[in-house]
């Protein structure tokens, strides 16, 4: 039987390691004790490329990064009182960064480029990231057989050429007749607002060397550029915007382009424009007559603006639309 003396003593000393064990933690977790050398932030993005199968064509998004706008100064057709409801809802502000997409297909025979990102346009901290993900994503630049715009802009047509050279160097480029003869014609600058007029230079550069070897080739609307590749046009936020319908095996990818700049803005609101819009009511037009069929179908979609990787499916939502992301996938693919 325990005598009261050592029951008190057995208290006593679970009391005090008690306390040693608390004040141990303590002076570990306070980091005054010895400790490891503190590991740097490393303060980058994870590669910007994610891939998935569609039938038996590859398909790898590629991230060009990301860039700063403020919609509140290019939205149209909207209020601020409006734009501001709409982006809170998604916890945003009317400054937002966006995405910079394009979207790689191997066919097994072909590999096509669809868009090349802004390059150098936007400056060293915004777009620019396109040929880095291409050779994280296991590809070169020369290994592009075909590159496909869905229009001529900075931000699609940009990264076609560096610094007065192609790019991707065994490239044929093809781009909607109507795109190419708009903006490779300086004539037509006084058909844009001022603050677009850049665009005509900008179409010249970057496409200049391929246009001066050959290898610029336009298509007419609903063309077949390669068996499983078809043009569908949208015309509107350009003369020649167009979209790209991938097939393989019954399955079925639609490239939408610039269809949508705002995603949490112009999904319930398919009217609202931007400014970069050269007809802006036939942009909104084809936005919306593209969300009604998605829907209606459950395409699969790629889009440029919408944050990487820009996958996704569109449900309709009372009188607008809401986007539906893929759900993160390893199916198809091996490490």
């Amino acid at each position: 039987m325990t005598t009261p003396r050592l029951t008190a003593r057995t208290r006593l000393s679970s009391v005090l390691l008690a306390a040693a064990t608390a004040l141990s933690a303590a002076w570990a977790l306070s980091g005054s004790g010895a400790a490891h050398a503190a590991a740097p932030q490393v303060r980058t993005q994870a590669p910007g490329y994610y891939r998935m199968m569609l039938g038996d064509f590859e398909i790898t998004a590629l991230s060009d990064g990301t860039a700063t706008i403020p919609l509140d100064k290019l939205l149209k057709r909207t209020t601020p009182r409006e734009l501001e409801r709409l982006l809170g809802e998604a916890y945003l502000k009317p400054q937002i960064e966006t995405s910079i997409n394009a979207y790689l297909i191997n066919t097994g025979s072909r590999l096509v480029l669809v868009d090349t990102g802004a390059g150098a346009l936007f400056g060293p901290t915004a777009g620019g990231r396109l040929l880095k993900n291409i050779k994280a994503a296991g590809y070169k630049p020369e290994d592009v057989d075909l590159v496909l715009l869905t229009h001529i802009h900075g931000d699609h047509s940009g990264g076609l050429s560096i610094d007065g050279q192609p790019a991707f160097p065994n490239a044929v480029v093809r781009v909607d007749r109507h795109d190419s003869d708009f903006w490779l014609n300086p004539r037509n600058i006084d058909r844009v607002a001022q603050s677009e007029r850049h665009s005509f230079a900008e179409a010249a550069a970057s496409l200049g060397p391929y246009q001066a070897a050959g290898r610029l080739l336009t298509f007419e609307p609903g063309a077949e550029i390669l068996p499983g590749v078809k043009a569908v046009a949208a015309h509107g936020h350009t003369p020649g915007h167009s979209l790209f319908e991938i097939q393989s095996r019954g399955e079925r990818l639609l490239i939408w382009g610039d269809l949508i700049h705002a995603k949490d803005v112009q999904f319930p609101r398919p009217g609202i424009t931007i400014r970069f819009d050269v007809d802006d009511a036939a942009a909104a037009s084809q936005r919306q007559t593209a969300m009604r069929s998605a829907a209606r179908e459950g395409t699969l979609i790629a889009a440029a603006h919408i944050a990487f990787p820009g996958l996704g499916r569109v449900r309709a939502a009372g009188k607008g639309f809401v986007w539906i992301p893929v759900n993160y996938s390893r199916a198809g693919l091996t490490d």
